[in-house]
């Protein structure tokens, strides 16, 4: 959350030449109404299901730049998934960082409540173990969209060439 998935994904979409998909984005398009709306309405339980069954649609293709959600990779078919179809990337950011991102949390239904920055660090703490299991963590705190996305690209190089050493 406020890590900058949506931008720097967009962003490592356009120098690669791929589609971009907001997974959030695309689940507001089939609901027909915002992520928070649904977590209102319909509750978490439903989000995740539809969060769900839409990864595995978008993991189908190939050739694209995925940004999920932050709880995403909570579930553990996700994150298998994930893990052999792409190269899972958790951009991550300290509370501090995401509280002033974040702005007042409109939107955000995981962040509603009186204390943002403890709500903010219980997710980061419920979320840690998740995390860590990504093929790359970048913290994104100090660093700029363009260094991130450089990142990512020396990843995806290394990754490449691993390949092709693997196929000979």
């Amino acid at each position: 959350m406020a890590a900058g998935k949506s931008v720097v994904g967009k962003r490592l979409a356009r120098r690669l030449k791929r589609r971009f998909v907001d997974l959030d984005q695309a689940i507001e398009v089939k609901e027909g109404m915002a992520v928070a709306a649904i977590f209102r309405r319909k509750g978490e339980k439903y989000f995740r299901a539809l969060e769900k069954q839409l990864l595995r649609e978008v993991l189908e293709k190939d050739g694209q730049v995925i940004a999920t959600g932050g709880g995403a990779i909570l579930d553990e078919d996700n994150l298998r998934l994930l893990k052999e179809k792409a190269l899972l990337v958790c951009l991550t950011a300290g509370p501090e960082t995401v509280l002033k991102r974040s702005g007042v949390g409109k939107g955000r239904p995981l962040l509603e409540g009186e204390d943002r920055r403890q709500r903010i660090e219980e997710l980061l703490k419920l979320r840690e173990e998740s995390y860590a299991k990504a093929h790359l963590r970048i913290k994104t705190d100090d660093l700029t969209v363009d260094e991130v996305v450089g990142k990512i690209m020396e990843a995806i190089g290394l990754r490449r060439a691993q390949s092709s050493r693997n196929r000979h």
